[in-house]
């Protein structure tokens, strides 16, 4: 279930745990709650890494920039000028993605080492840890934790989150893999064909921050009801049709026409961040993955018109992300 897979540099162990039933194999490591691998068969029984990711920590370390396959949070997506307004109360955030806040901050989540202990007769790992109050800006002491379960058949990948504070704050937690179904390596995933149940779009600013609007998708780039082409220049939040939920719904699915390898995804969250990952580049370059990251809006703490991502004292956030795999012949 679990092994040693590297060591921080101020000697912090960082242990990857493994997950395998119906011929499905996931790895999920301490450090930033990566998603390391994902290996599935194809239509042949050829099995291939669909996710984007590394084999050694170094390269994790080296590339912290793209998340790959990371645990985001406090708040996943960007707020606008690193700064929000809570009880009347304002709240300055890192900067880290100029002149806003991204994906937490610079030691978000993502770069974090977690707790582990082995759940659901060894099919799954609940990782968990408690972020301090003010952690990048943050207020309240969050306990949080997220739970990566294998389906008895390997058919599914569930990711459940749990939080809970002791004073007013702002959460959103999401999963960010990049999707490559052809394999890991393979070369761009454009071609791909996507399917998202979205009938609007949030538009976004020079900065990437939603200009508040909700813009219907039909007759644009932005209409992925029916299958296309994934294509490029996407870094979008969809506004899913089912809005928020208290079981996850399907929303999306992603199709390799060469191997036959079909990924759905169902979730409980009202949005979903398409990223045809544009900006790669080193060991993997731009479009070689596609990442579809469900979350609360982007910059939602700073627009009462999207859905809230409040959490009180006496609440408890809870989100589930369903990743599903298959074949297609």
């Amino acid at each position: 279930m679990s092994e040693l897979f590297g060591t921080l540099s101020d000697g912090t162990p960082v242990h990857r745990w493994t997950l395998e039933r119906g011929g499905t194999r996931v790895r999920i490591l301490t450090y930033g709650g990566i998603v390391q691998s994902v290996e599935l068969p194809d239509r042949d029984g050829r099995t291939a890494d669909v996710v984007l990711g590394f084999a050694d920590l170094d390269g994790y370390l080296r590339n912290q920039g793209p998340f790959f396959g990371a645990l985001i949070g406090r708040y996943a997506n960007r707020i606008a000028g690193g700064r929000f307004t809570l009880d009347g109360r304002v709240y300055e955030l890192a900067r880290d993605n100029p002149p806003n806040s991204l994906h937490g901050g610079p030691l978000g989540f993502d770069k974090r080492v977690w707790a582990a202990e082995g759940v659901a007769d060894g099919a799954g790992v609940r990782l968990s840890r408690v972020s301090p109050d003010g952690e990048e800006g943050f207020p309240g002491r969050l306990e949080v934790s997220a739970t990566y379960t294998l389906d008895e058949d390997g058919g599914a990948l569930r990711i459940a989150y749990e939080a809970v504070t002791d004073a007013p704050t702002v959460v959103n937690l999401t999963n960010h893999s990049y999707w490559n179904l052809a394999g890991a390596g393979s070369g761009s995933a454009g071609g791909h064909e996507l399917r998202i149940a979205a009938s609007r779009v949030t538009p976004v600013d020079a900065s990437l921050i939603p200009t508040g609007e909700l813009d219907e998708v039909e007759g644009t780039r932005f209409d992925f009801r029916s299958a296309r082409k994934v294509g490029s220049g996407y870094d979008h939040n969809f506004v899913l049709d089912k809005g928020v939920t208290g079981r996850a719904e399907g929303v999306a699915e992603l199709w390799d026409a060469g191997s036959g390898r079909v990924l759905s995804v169902a979730t409980t969250e009202p949005g979903m961040q398409l990223y045809t990952a544009d900006h790669l580049e080193g060991v993997f370059g731009a479009g070689d993955g596609v990442a579809l990251e469900t979350q609360r809006f982007p910059d939602s703490p700073n627009r009462p018109r999207f859905p809230s991502a409040e959490l009180r004292p006496g609440g408890v956030y809870r989100s589930e992300t369903v990743y599903g795999f298959g074949v297609r012949s």
